[in-house]
C-alpha cells in the first residue's frame, strides 16, 4: 500500500453474518462502525468508574486522599458499592454517544480525506485529521454528560443522586449553556487524546505485523488479529494518557470550580495560578493504568464486534 491512498478493507465472502455482507465504505459499513463505537466505549468507561471517581477527586483536591486505595476504602465505608460507582449513569450515556461519534465518524473522515480529498496524503496525516474531525463531533455529544459526571463525582456528598436529578439541577442553574460550559477545554483534552490514540494505534498495529510478527495481517487468524488490536490499543492508551492529562485535570477543575459569569479563559488562568504546572499532573499514574487498560479493551471490543459482523479488524493494511 502506498503512503497516501487508503485501501478499502477486504471483506470475507461469507453470507452467514448477522447483517449479511457489508460493503466497504458504505452507509451500512459506517453505521456498523458507529454501533461498534457504542459497544466499545460505553461499557468500558462505565466499568472503570471507580478509578475515574478517585482520580477526578484527587485532581480537584490532591489532599483529599493519600492514595487511590485509601480513597476507595473511605468512599466504600461511607456509601458502599453505590458510592464507588458515583457518576456511572452520565458516564454510560455520555461515552456511548462519544463512541458512536468517535469511531463512526473516524471511518467516515478517513475515507473522505484519504480516498476522496487527499488521495496522495501521507496516511499518518490522514489518521490525525480524521480522528480530530471525528472527536470534534463526538465531544459535542459527550459534553453535557461529562459535565454532569464531574459535578456528581467532585462534590461530597454527591451533587445529585442520579442522572435525571443532576440534569434538572444543572439546567435549572443555567440551561444548556451550563452543560456546555466546558466544551472548549473538553476539545482541548479529547482532540489531542484521540489524534494520538488513533494514529498511534494504526501505526503500532502496522509495526507489530511488519516487525514483530514479520508477516501480513491476512496471514493470521481473527483471534491473533484481535490480540494485536488489544496490544496496539494498550500502547496507544499509555501514550495518549500522558499527552492529554494536563487538559484532563483542567476540565475536572473547571467543571467543579468555575465561578458564575467567569469566562473559561479567566477560570483556567485562575486555576493554573492556584495549582501551578505540577498540579496539572496530579493523578497521572492511575490515569495511565486506567486509560491504557481502557483503550486496550475498547479496541478489543470494537474489533471483535467488527469480526462478528464479518468486517476486518482495524489497521495493519
Amino acid at each position: 500500500m502506498s503512503r497516501g491512498t487508503l485501501q478499502p478493507p477486504k471483506l470475507e465472502a461469507v453470507k452467514s453474518y448477522p447483517f449479511g455482507k457489508i460493503e466497504p465504505n458504505s452507509a451500512k459499513y459506517f453505521a456498523s462502525c458507529m454501533l461498534g463505537g457504542i459497544v466499545a466505549c460505553g461499557p468500558t468507561h462505565t466499568f472503570v468508574t471507580p478509578l475515574d471517581l478517585v482520580k477526578t477527586r484527587r485532581q480537584v483536591d490532591s489532599s483529599l486522599y493519600k492514595s487511590n486505595i485509601q480513597g476507595w476504602k473511605l468512599i466504600f465505608a461511607k456509601e458502599g458499592v453505590k458510592g464507588i460507582f458515583t457518576g456511572w449513569a452520565p458516564t454510560l450515556v455520555g461515552y456511548s454517544l462519544q463512541g458512536f461519534g468517535k469511531y463512526g465518524f473516524y471511518e467516515i473522515f478517513k475515507h473522505i480525506y484519504g480516498n476522496n480529498m487527499f488521495p496522495n496524503m501521507n496516511r499518518t496525516v490522514v489518521y490525525l485529521g480524521a480522528s480530530a474531525s471525528a472527536e470534534f463531533i463526538a465531544d459535542i455529544l459527550l459534553c453535557p454528560f461529562e459535565a454532569l459526571k464531574v459535578r456528581m463525582q467532585t462534590t461530597i456528598p454527591p451533587y445529585a443522586k442520579n442522572l435525571r436529578e443532576a440534569w434538572a439541577k444543572t439546567t435549572a442553574e443555567g440551561g444548556m449553556a451550563k452543560l456546555y460550559a466546558g466544551i472548549v477545554p473538553l476539545w482541548g483534552r479529547q482532540i489531542p487524546y484521540t489524534m494520538c490514540k488513533f494514529a498511534t494505534f494504526e501505526e503500532t498495529v502496522s509495526l507489530i505485523y511488519k516487525k514483530g510478527l514479520g508477516g501480513k495481517k491476512e496471514d493470521y487468524g481473527k483471534l491473533a488479529q484481535t490480540g494485536v488490536s488489544f496490544l496496539g490499543g494498550y500502547i496507544a492508551g499509555v501514550a495518549c494518557a500522558v499527552v492529554s492529562h494536563p487538559a484532563d485535570v483542567m476540565v475536572s477543575k473547571l467543571n467543579s470550580e468555575r465561578k458564575a459569569g467567569e469566562s473559561a479563559a479567566k477560570a483556567m488562568t485562575r486555576i493554573y495560578g492556584n495549582i501551578g504546572f505540577t498540579g496539572l499532573w496530579n493523578g497521572l499514574p492511575v490515569r495511565i493504568v486506567m486509560i491504557g487498560t481502557l483503550t486496550a479493551f475498547q479496541w478489543l471490543l470494537y474489533d471483535s464486534f467488527k469480526v462478528y459482523l464479518g468486517l476486518p479488524t482495524t489497521g495493519g493494511h
